[in-house]
């Protein structure tokens, strides 16, 4: 014979902290919205963007863009002064957008002969876009 069947007790779907929740979707909006400027301000410039968001193990390569024989991994950053901009990119950051630069290199047989670069385009409120070559 079965037990009876107890009726659980009915819980309310964790909450999460709305203002935050909401935070970090504006933050991830901003910074898809600035790596767009990004891409036609290097467009502008003369580069073929090969892709965006680009997922490699350690790091996401924010842009990923070629002109003549350089591959340009290119981190996007935005803050409210370009300064501001140039320091939020951290020697360990990088370090790792250098290594997922190599693996993209390495896993795509079209990208063999082109040379490896670091770049970084700054943004700040009423101001033209940085382009910083060679980090």
């Amino acid at each position: 014979m079965k037990p009876p069947r107890v009726a659980r007790p009915r819980t309310l779907p964790a909450v999460k902290a709305g203002w935050r929740q909401a935070a970090g979707g504006q933050a991830f909006r901003a910074g898809h919205g600035a790596e767009w400027i990004a891409a036609a301000w290097l467009i502008v410039k003369g580069y073929r963007i090969l892709g965006f968001r680009l997922k490699a193990p350690g790091a996401e390569v924010d842009i990923l863009a070629q002109k003549g024989s350089i591959l340009a991994v290119v981190e996007v950053k935005r803050r409210r002064t370009t300064d501001e901009a140039q320091m939020a990119l951290s020697a360990g950051q990088r370090e790792r957008l250098r290594l997922a630069g190599e693996r993209l290199l390495r896993q795509r047989p079209g990208l063999t002969g082109l040379r490896l670069r670091l770049d970084m385009v700054t943004l700040a409120s009423g101001r033209f876009p940085r382009h910083r070559r060679g980090l």
